[in-house]
């Protein structure tokens, strides 16, 4: 069954003076899909994402939310559309329920809807039980719950989300990713209504969190360089990868670096990802072992791996330079 297209973006772009933010961004996602944006400060993730829900007007391009155009239909757009953005954005003074029941008002949901539909939500993103804590009190990882759910409670059939998991824990960011994993599957909370699959366009800066996404696009410099599923760009460096552990991390790296057949050394916790040049991997194993043997570092490990998204970015990146 094809699902039909609930974001569809077309040469858009955007400038602030000088600095041209955003370069003919042509996006398209589907029902049920989760669109992971990727790139570092400044590639143009949150202006896209601004220009999404109509709070920036483009200077060229079309953008279409769920069959309504921007700017024509904004306001249309806007009641399809669940916005997080990257700053928590609630008010501090008010419960956790004033606040889904102020956003759920302001969406025009009568009194016989409110609270139904508020109770919710509240137990999807599990903050049932913190419904009379003031918003200020709640952790980082709550507050980003809380705004989920503030951007649910209308049920939209758009999810845009900027940098959602950003500063919480890896535990909160988990709980969140499981949530959104849920709301690609199901739009609607309730078992009663018609379930329908949402369209998520997430920003991100982690690669874990990219991988988890239907499509991955990278972004920089306001141009999106490439997409496709994460698996699939993975791929594009397979037999290119060496995985490295030794006793002296920085003078293995050195050493690899030196080698002419190593384009890139870097740390991956207690390891090194080294990509080399395609076919040259018992060279480079050889050499390596070599010199490391004769400048007196230990390595405990060499081996080909498997490419890490965020071994493709680097290598997306230095392309780009």
């Amino acid at each position: 069954m094809t699902m039909p297209v609930l974001i569809s973006v077309q040469n858009l772009s955007k400038s602030f003076r000088s600095l041209l933010a955003v370069r003919n961004l042509t996006v398209n996602i589907s029902a049920g899909e989760i669109y992971g944006l990727v790139g570092p400060d400044g590639a143009g993730k949150t202006t896209t994402l601004r220009l999404l829900c109509g709070a920036l007007k483009s200077d060229d391009g079309k953008i279409t939310i769920a069959g309504f155009d921007i700017p024509d239909y904004v306001e249309q757009a806007r009641a399809q559309i669940g916005y997080l953005p990257q700053r928590f954005s609630l008010y501090e003074e008010l419960t956790v329920m004033e606040n889904i029941r102020f956003f759920a008002e302001v969406r025009g949901l009568s009194a016989q809807e409110w609270r139904p539909r508020c109770l919710e939500i509240l137990q999807f993103v599990g903050l049932e039980q913190f419904m009379n804590r003031r918003a200020g009190q709640l952790s980082g990882g709550m507050k980003q719950k809380l705004g989920l759910a503030a951007a649910l409670v209308h049920q939209p059939k758009v999810l845009l989300l900027d940098e959602p998991t950003t500063g919480v824990d890896p535990v909160t960011r988990q709980d969140f990713w499981r949530l959104i994993l849920q709301l690609v599957s199901l739009k609607n909370i309730t078992s009663n209504n018609i379930k329908e699959p949402v369209a998520v366009l997430v920003s991100t800066p982690y690669m874990d969190e990219a991988a988890r996404c239907s499509k991955v696009g990278f972004m920089t410099n306001g141009k999106l360089i490439i997409e496709g599923p994460p698996e699939d760009l993975r791929k594009k460096l397979i037999g290119r990868i060496l995985e490295i552990q030794g006793n002296n991390l920085s003078i293995i790296r050195q050493i690899a670096k030196a080698d002419s057949d190593v384009e890139d050394a870097q740390l991956f916790g207690d390891r090194i990802h080294i990509r080399i040049k395609m076919g040259s991997s018992k060279g480079v194993i050889s050499r390596l072992d070599e010199e490391c043997q004769r400048q007196g570092v230990e390595i405990s490990l060499i081996k080909e791996t498997s490419p890490q998204l965020e071994d493709y970015f680097i290598y997306l990146l230095e392309e780009q330079d």
